[in-house]
């Protein structure tokens, strides 16, 4: 998976520059979708659709050399597509749902985020990695993954290659954990919101967290999209902190700050939070009466449909060879946060309940 960032304003991504890699993703939904079909109950259940999408597209992208023409698309489907749906999801929330799950997950996922930072820390001194890359690696563990990655490395100063570094490794382990986390939470019995809560406050990036919850449950999705969010909303504050902590006066200049603090409340999450107060105030209840349709139900199909192309799209531009070319200190720096995250996380769970139901 790539790092989040913004689409080049050139002719290849005009509507006809995406459309070849959006329409090869979308292809590898539909076939995710009819595979998972075909699967025995027992299986279906434990490997949902999306995992299959992210499955087939890494497939497809690893063992077949996409013309270069379909790189606008997979780029606007893992990024603009998933962003779509995560707002549709927003209208199956009420705004006293969202406030009751942020406000609950929100102790727990401070003290991951600060457990995952001394743990990325304490082992990259121990193996000798570099410190602003064990800090990528915390942050990127922590807070949302490649996008806090690339959002934070600027200001400690952070090298090219240290952020690739990052990138790489957090998306290993993302990926790891879409494929991993539904089958341990079949095995260990746990409830939809448990679950949500896991993968919310445990698994790396905005997509992986999607694909993670949803493949458990349709509850344990958007249980995990709001607790993730709410870690979303963090980044600005880890942001700040870790520009004060580095000293980087050079990229620490007022407009600077202005804009990472503003990259801390996407336009997607802003969007989930109004469709979420459309539904709080019964507007899309009223919609639903007025047309005599469940729109809320039907936004939730396409938002599922929409994760389905988005999670094709970060297998398709997931690369193999590069994850295997980033060594293994750094390995062993996410490996230690994301199984301290993970166990952490399981452990509050347990001990305090879910941060819904």
């Amino acid at each position: 998976m790539t790092p989040e960032r913004a689409v080049p304003s050139n002719a290849a991504s005009t509507a006809p520059g995406i459309i070849p890699g959006l329409a090869l993703a979308v292809l590898i939904g539909l076939l995710a979708r009819f595979a998972h079909g075909l699967l025995p109950r027992a299986i279906a259940g434990a490997l949902g659709e999306v995992v299959l999408a992210v499955l087939l597209g890494l497939l497809v992208g690893n063992a077949i050399r996409l013309p270069p023409a379909t790189a606008p698309g997979v780029r606007f489907a893992f990024q603009s597509v998933l962003r779509t749906a995560i707002v549709l999801l927003g209208a199956a929330f009420s705004f006293q749902q969202v406030i009751a799950i942020g406000g609950k997950a929100l102790l727990m996922i401070v003290a991951l985020m600060l457990l995952a930072l001394a743990v990325a820390h304490a082992l990259g001194r121990a193996v000798g990695a570099p410190g602003r890359l064990a800090t990528l690696i915390g942050v990127g563990t922590a807070v949302c993954g490649n996008s806090a990655i690339v959002a934070t490395a600027p200001v400690i100063g952070a090298r090219d290659d240290e952020v690739s570094f990052a990138v790489a490794t957090n998306t290993l382990f993302g990926t790891l954990a879409v494929f991993l986390y539904p089958i341990l939470g079949h095995a260990m019995g746990m409830t939809d919101a448990a679950f949500g809560t896991w993968a919310g406050t445990a698994v790396n990036d905005t997509s992986q967290v999607v694909a993670t919850g949803f493949a458990y449950s349709g509850e344990a999705g958007s249980v995990a999209t709001a607790v993730k969010l709410t870690r979303n909303a963090l980044m600005g504050g880890v942001i700040v902190a870790m520009g004060l902590a580095y000293g980087a006066q050079g990229s620490a200049a007022a407009g600077g700050w202005a804009k990472r603090v503003r990259q801390s409340l996407p336009l997607f999450v802003v969007g989930f939070l109004f469709m979420a107060l459309l539904n709080s105030i019964g507007a899309v209840r009223a919609l639903s009466e007025a047309t005599g349709r469940d729109v809320a139900g039907a936004l939730q199909v396409s938002a599922k449909f929409l994760i389905l192309v988005a999670l094709a799209g970060v297998g398709l531009s997931t690369r193999l060879e590069a994850m295997r070319r980033t060594g293994a200190n750094p390995l062993y720096v996410g490996f230690a946060a994301a199984i301290t995250t993970a166990v952490a996380s399981l452990m509050i769970i347990r001990w305090w309940g879910p941060a819904s139901g």
